[in-house]
């Protein structure tokens, strides 16, 4: 049984070597080393053993990825727990837990045959019948599991090592989502018949992967030890991987600086701190492992905050931002403006002639005017700025819009937080106005559903519908497209949702920034696939001095 295609022919690799070949000139004599051979250059044989050091800024607000889409959970949670595939740099399917696969002709029904001889970490066998509980989990829970699995039917076990997945409509992104940072495969002995939140597996997980959970010190580090049971015998090569929380951008530095950790991704220091941390003989830059992602940042709107669920509001304070200059201010010039939520990595996809909101703050004036909303002493109403605690143009951007706000009479005030208080004040609580977050489309155009869908409005859930849009239009347009088999009518189902979120405004789309991984060079063979350092790194090796 041979494995099938890829079913998203309009993802261009050509544009991602684009964007890193332009990385690469701008940083021509920094001293990094970019490109896909950045982290597998040096000894010919691969050498055992050592410890590698991660370096992540935010505490992981979990460790199991199920019901959990943040970055700092799907770094931990990749390593111990796997997926059914892989994706090559090109997004092509590679086998993992699954070793082959086949697709009806109407996509409704997708049959995987599993690898054989794989023991979860408590010594039980990997069957079907955990592919099963675990698709069915994130179909429930995951954030953009919700959206892309809704039409889940079934998950028939016809022998101990073949899974089908049915759906009730055709479900042509399906394979693009079956990495483990994204549909993780968690063992069903230790899930049936509990609650899933208040499971204890969730703080101690159990999985395939090539990493055994040894301990979580909260405010300080994660340890995993290395799995002797590996399937892929004579992986890992590591000993251990320590995932160092180092929140200060400074300390992060000098740790590269001081060789205290290994490795890095998401921009693991300061833009404005990145040409000199990249002279240093022993530190290299890598572009690759983005690829699966499709990164952008968006201003998110409240719709239940008074202002702001009028569209004139959202319009004017969409014509009081200079995207251009936040763009050289806040990001150091290192991305690049955008106007819709797919961006150039399926650019097949991508609407071009969505409505746009022009730099004009006569234009904002007026709008907020006619709202309703005129000045008093100098000040028409306040709102609350969250931005999501993360690589400093976050809070840069932060700072930006409190000015651009001020010059139309919004005083705006900006709160910062922890991660996990950043996610509960947004999703669970709900006590936000304006927050400015990081969001990922992923390898198919559906990923940008979860944000939009009014049926993905479910508090508690993490990267959902934060806005709380509710757009009967806008959700048939993601509905069909989700189902739509005909490769051309689905780009233009995609291309009307587009110009529907412009129109509407849930959100303004502000930059997509360049994105970097900092690693020592002893470090090897970290970056081998389109998830970079969300992949099981059971090939990373260190070099010895």
């Amino acid at each position: 049984m041979d494995p099938i295609p890829l079913l998203n022919p309009s993802f261009d690799p050509d544009r991602r070597k684009t964007l890193a070949a332009a990385m690469a000139t701008a940083f021509a004599g920094l001293g990094g080393a970019l490109g896909a051979q950045a982290a597998t250059t040096g000894p010919a044989s691969i050498e055992r053993g050592g410890v590698l050091t991660v370096l992540q800024r935010n505490e992981p607000p979990a460790l199991v990825a199920v019901a959990n889409a943040s970055g700092p959970t799907k770094l931990v949670s990749s390593k111990i727990i796997e997926g059914l595939l892989t994706y090559d740099f090109d997004l092509k399917p590679i086998p993992h837990l699954a070793t082959a696969w086949r697709v009806s002709a109407d996509r409704r029904e997708y049959t995987f045959e599993l690898r054989k001889g794989v023991k979860w970490h408590d010594g039980k066998d990997f069957g079907s019948a955990d592919v099963a509980h675990s698709i069915r989990l994130v179909a429930e829970l995951h954030p953009t599991g919700r959206v892309n699995f809704k039409s889940l039917v079934e998950v028939r076990t016809p022998s101990p090592l073949t899974a089908v997945v049915v759906f009730s409509d055709p479900n042509p992104g399906f394979l693009s989502r079956l990495a483990g940072a994204e549909t993780p495969i968690v063992p069903r002995h230790l899930y049936e018949g509990s609650d899933y939140a208040t499971n204890p597996a969730n703080q101690r997980p159990v999985g395939t992967g090539p990493f055994v959970f040894k301990e979580w010190v909260k405010g300080s580090h994660l340890v995993l030890d290395r799995n002797p049971a590996y399937w892929d015998a004579p992986k890992p090569h590591l000993d251990r991987i320590v995932i160092k929380l180092v929140p200060d951008f400074a300390a992060g530095s000098a740790a590269f600086e001081a060789g205290s950790v290994d490795i890095g991704y998401n921009n693991p220091v300061a833009f404005g701190d990145l040409d000199r941390i990249a002279k240093l003989p022993h530190i290299g830059l890598e572009t690759h492992g983005y690829e699966i992602a499709g990164d952008w940042t968006t201003l998110m709107f409240n719709f239940e905050n008074p202002y702001l669920k009028d569209l004139r509001v959202r319009q004017a304070i969409a014509h009081a931002i200079d995207r251009k200059a936040l763009l050289n201010v806040a990001w150091y010039g290192k991305g690049r403006v955008i106007d819709t939520p797919i961006g150039p990595g399926l650019e097949k996809y991508r609407a071009k002639d969505v409505a746009t909101y022009a730099f004009d703050v006569r234009k904002a004036e007026k709008l907020l005017d006619d709202a309703g909303f005129p000045r008093k002493n100098g000040v028409r109403f306040t709102l609350n700025i969250d931005p999501l605690p993360s690589v400093d143009g976050f809070r840069n951007t932060a700072q930006f819009l409190r000015q651009a706000l001020a010059r139309i009479g919004i005083t705006a005030q900006v709160r910062t937080q922890d991660f996990g208080s950043y996610i509960k004040r947004v999703y669970t609580d709900r006590q936000f106005d304006l927050a400015y977050a990081w969001l990922i489309t992923g390898p198919d155009p559906s990923g940008i559903q979860s944000y939009y869908w009014s049926k993905n409005f479910k508090k508690g859930i993490p990267f959902s519908n934060a806005s709380s849009i509710q757009d009967a239009a806008l959700d048939k347009l993601f509905e069909q497209g989700a189902v739509e088999p005909d490769e051309n009518r689905r780009i233009e189902l995609y291309k009307q949702a587009q110009r529907r979120i412009a129109e509407q405004l849930p959100s303004l789309e502000i930059v997509a920034f360049d994105l970097y991984t900092v690693y020592n060079r002893r470090v090897h063979d970290a970056v081998v696939d389109a998830s970079g350092l969300e992949s099981t790194l059971a090939g990373a090796w260190l070099e010895k001095a």
